[in-house]
């Protein structure tokens, strides 16, 4: 699907997604990635859902977000509570989507100017 960019913005918007991958300001990702509304596009070190460790989301703090958006792949999955405490302890919102909410739900939270980091799990078969 894509998804179209407002061009007087210049904030990182998702543009497109499919399988395997995510657009972001019409570059294409095709590995797991954080996403904040400034700043570069960082990969994120993980590959599998079942890999996820409290690690991953504990790098989420340093982008000082008011909620996180979780991107959980194809289907929704909820990363285990234990895995988000850093977060939560902290007062951020937590949010597990599929990726097509989660890219949907990053976008409006964006433009209306809130603190939003969009975590997306792009399941790959490489080894982490």
């Amino acid at each position: 699907m894509k998804l179209h960019q407002d061009p007087s913005q210049a904030l990182n918007t998702v543009t497109g997604y499919g399988p395997g991958y995510v657009e972001v300001n019409k570059i294409r990702h095709e590995h797991s990635v954080i996403i904040a509304p400034e700043g570069e596009i960082q990969a994120w070190p993980v590959s599998r859902f079942d890999a996820l460790e409290s690690a991953h989301f504990d790098q989420l703090r340093a982008l000082d977000p008011e909620v996180v958006i979780f991107g959980s792949g194809d289907r929704l999955r909820f990363a285990h509570p234990r895995l988000t405490t850093s977060l939560t302890s902290q007062r951020v919102g937590v949010d597990s989507m599929d990726t097509q909410a989660a890219c949907r739900t990053y976008n409006i939270l964006m433009s209306e100017g809130r603190r939003v980091v969009l975590a997306l799990l792009i399941e790959t078969e490489a080894t982490e």
